[in-house]
């Protein structure tokens, strides 16, 4: 493939790249004006670091409302990037697997953890540059919230836990560089494949939580797994 297809660059409900708040923040930034190496690094880095890592109300939610919530997880983190990129003309793709919930444990606790399911729906997001596919996955981890876990994990390498799944903790590939940039990869269970977008992937896998268990997660699970998170984040634990 010499070059990626323009279906890759368009809209969707959960992409939504025309929303006010994410012309506006594209525009506040400048990213469209810079070359195509900087631009992917300012939009990586503005969803690794500027949006922080934490859980939202369900996976499937649009970019601008992620945007509005500043905080987000593999998926919802994984939707904005991709409308982030897809607004500055990188094409982007989503790629849909599933981690084992061991790597949550930490970040996640008590009845939280017990609510999970085994094998919890994760994405990350493929990149279409300089003639080949890369993975973008390092931008769950705000850097804080990272650096936190190397403190209380002083050279550990092999490493699987609050929300961390890698080789090597004490120096994991989330920086961008032009190449893959992973967190949760030594997590992986299953592997879907790519969609073109998001609202793809959900509507043929659904969403980690549906019933009973979403509704006590939007109305309090949730806001427990944030304050732990913080907690760690803040180095309290």
């Amino acid at each position: 493939m010499s070059d990626a297809p323009s279906s890759l660059l368009r809209s969707t409900p959960l992409l939504d790249t025309q929303h006010p708040d994410i012309e506006r923040l594209v525009a506040k930034r400048g990213w469209r004006v810079l070359p195509m190496h900087e631009r992917i690094g300012a939009v990586y880095d503005f969803v690794r670091n500027e949006i922080a890592f934490g859980y939202n109300e369900a996976d499937d939610l649009p970019a601008s409302r992620v945007l509005a919530d500043g905080h987000g997880q593999c998926n919802t983190k994984g939707t904005l990037l991709m409308a982030l990129l897809r607004s500055v003309g990188v094409p982007c793709r989503f790629h849909g697997l599933t981690i084992d919930k061991a790597l949550q444990k930490g970040a996640i606790t008590g009845v939280a953890y017990v609510l999970a399911p085994q094998r919890i729906l994760h994405s990350w997001v493929e990149v279409w540059f300089e003639g080949r596919w890369v993975c973008l996955e390092g931008f769950i981890l705000d850097a804080q919230y990272l650096r936190s876990l190397q403190r209380r994990f002083p050279g550990a390498r092999r490493f699987c836990g609050f929300g961390a799944a890698t080789r090597d903790l004490s120096a994991p590939d989330v920086e961008w560089r032009g190449q893959d940039t992973f967190i949760q990869k030594e997590g992986i269970v299953d592997d879907f494949g790519t969609f073109d977008d998001p609202d793809a992937f959900y509507a043929r896998h659904g969403a980690n939580l549906r019933g009973p268990k979403r509704w006590l997660f939007v109305h309090a699970v949730r806001r427990w797994m944030n304050d732990n998170v913080a907690r760690v984040r803040a180095g309290q634990w």
